[in-house]
């Protein structure tokens, strides 16, 4: 097949065509899906065809289908989970990222990718205030970046008890008692697991899910540090920024000061609550995070850029290249670098999702990302503030940050409007349980959410309510 015959060309005129037909129509299309996945599975299923079909064609065949089963996250009128849009600039460099084809895992061996991934890694920090000389992995998301710093607090916990975790596993090793705080995200404990730590010690929290750094000390004088003289031996403390549902960071200065007085690793997971760090408006949120010995954020989410990119940051390099680094003679090392990007992640091939990083931040500058992250802050709170005035609507946390939990009354009447929003398609809220009752919760992650979403989102509830209590939808 000559190169002016290879398919190239027309599948990915026909796949620009369908991205911007797809992105015009957010601005109006129902926020969620038309159909099931059971309704889609017999209309890209059934017996494998037996000849081919061009590949432009198969784009055409596949967004016509895909398109009543798409969900418009990417609209500035999803509110649910905790999920971003993406900038232009980041959605274009991961068109590149896939028309390149780059395994991104040595430096050696694709040496632009090392050189704009070393790039983003650098403005991060400097961005967020965090140690120059700390180490940055880009990984497939926050739970990912989560597991990546604690299982380098894993081998310096280790190293530091006198065990050899590469020669001996986990067997018969001192345990490391982790502590987090009662209302975590719950793919902490996941990365635990994953990490074969077992289940953590819970810790108290505040109304607003915030560690309660006099339960954190209680706790770590009952089980001892990182130094395994107590009863509990090693330690690895996990705080957060940004609680699921209140958006509420914890006390870093004081939970990070009590936890290294006992001479536990302290990690942050900051999925989405990372970035305030980046905003001067919002930095006191994060007040002493700096001083944690690794973090863990989603660029998707607060930044958005494109699925799939985590980052994970650690102080101790030599503690995340030991827990992740592998040595084979059929790699080709840069000897001039810093070493290579597969030491620092899970993986040894993967694409390179810092190139996204890099776009998003140099779309952006400084001034840009601190705006970025204030406006969904701000946005937060005129919604929070529209709902409040609506009788019968409780907003149920201190919105300091992204996230609202609201509440109609009682849990039947809370899950009908849930429902009820959901239904009217103009914006996606979803339903959660926190401090014991059925809540909307409401996340503002995405570029696009200004006025006229903030309006709509408030309208939206107005109305699900108002049908409900008119017993158009009964609770």
């Amino acid at each position: 097949m000559s190169h002016d015959d290879d398919g190239y060309a027309p599948a990915l005129a026909a796949a620009t065509r369908h991205a911007a037909a797809w992105l015009g129509s957010l601005s109006g299309r129902h926020i969620g899906p038309g159909r099931t996945a059971h309704d889609l599975v017999p209309a890209f299923g059934g017996p494998l065809p037996a000849q081919g079909m061009p590949a432009d064609q198969v784009i055409d065949l596949l967004a016509r289908t895909a398109d009543p089963g798409l969900m418009a996250m990417p609209s500035g009128r999803f509110f649910g989970w905790v999920i971003g849009g993406t900038l232009p600039a980041a959605l274009a460099s991961d068109w590149l990222v896939s028309a390149w084809d780059q395994n991104a895992g040595l430096r050696y061996a694709t040496p632009a990718m090392a050189a704009i991934e070393e790039a983003a890694a650098a403005w991060l920090l400097d961005l967020l205030g965090l140690p120059p000389q700390a180490d940055v992995g880009f990984v497939t998301g926050a739970t990912m970046a989560n597991f990546t710093g604690m299982a380098a607090a894993r081998w310096r916990l280790m190293a530091d008890a006198g065990w050899d975790l590469d020669r001996d596993g986990l067997a018969g090793a001192p345990r490391i008692r982790c502590f987090v705080g009662r209302e975590r995200h719950d793919t902490v404990d996941l990365a635990l697991r994953y990490l074969g730590l077992g289940r953590p010690t819970v810790v108290d929290t505040d109304d607003q899910g915030r560690l309660l750094p006099e339960a954190l000390d209680a706790a770590l004088s009952e089980t001892g540090g990182r130094s395994g003289t107590g009863a509990g031996g090693p330690a690895l403390v996990c705080l957060q920024a940004g609680n699921l549902h209140s958006g509420a960071f914890d006390p870093f200065d004081r939970a990070v000061e009590v936890a290294h007085r006992h001479g536990a690793w302290v990690h942050v997971d900051g999925a989405f609550g990372l970035w305030a760090a980046a905003a001067p408006a919002l930095r006191q949120l994060v007040a002493g995070f700096e001083q944690a010995d690794s973090w863990g954020t989603d660029a998707h989410k607060t930044l958005n850029v494109p699925y799939d990119c985590g980052i994970a940051i650690v102080r101790d390099a030599g503690a995340l290249r030991s827990a992740m680094g592998l040595h084979a003679s059929y790699l080709m090392h840069d000897a001039e670098g810093p070493g290579d990007p597969f030491e620092k992640a899970p993986e040894l091939s993967r694409r390179a999702r810092g190139v996204p990083v890099w776009a998003a931040l140099r779309s952006l500058g400084r001034a840009g990302v601190a705006s970025q992250v204030t406006g969904l802050a701000e946005a937060a709170a005129g919604i929070a503030k529209g709902l409040d005035a609506l009788d019968g609507v409780e907003v149920l946390n201190e919105v300091q940050y992204t996230q609202i939990c609201v509440a109609f009354g009682d849990d039947a009447t809370t899950r009908a409007v849930t429902e009820r929003i959901i239904e009217d398609g103009r914006v996606w809220m979803s339903g959660s349980r926190w401090r014991d009752r059925d809540v909307l919760r409401v996340s503002v992650s995405n570029w696009q959410t200004g006025p006229d979403e903030v309006d709509t989102a408030v309208d939206a509830v107005r109305s699900a309510l108002a049908a409900v209590r008119g017993g158009l939808h009964s609770p």
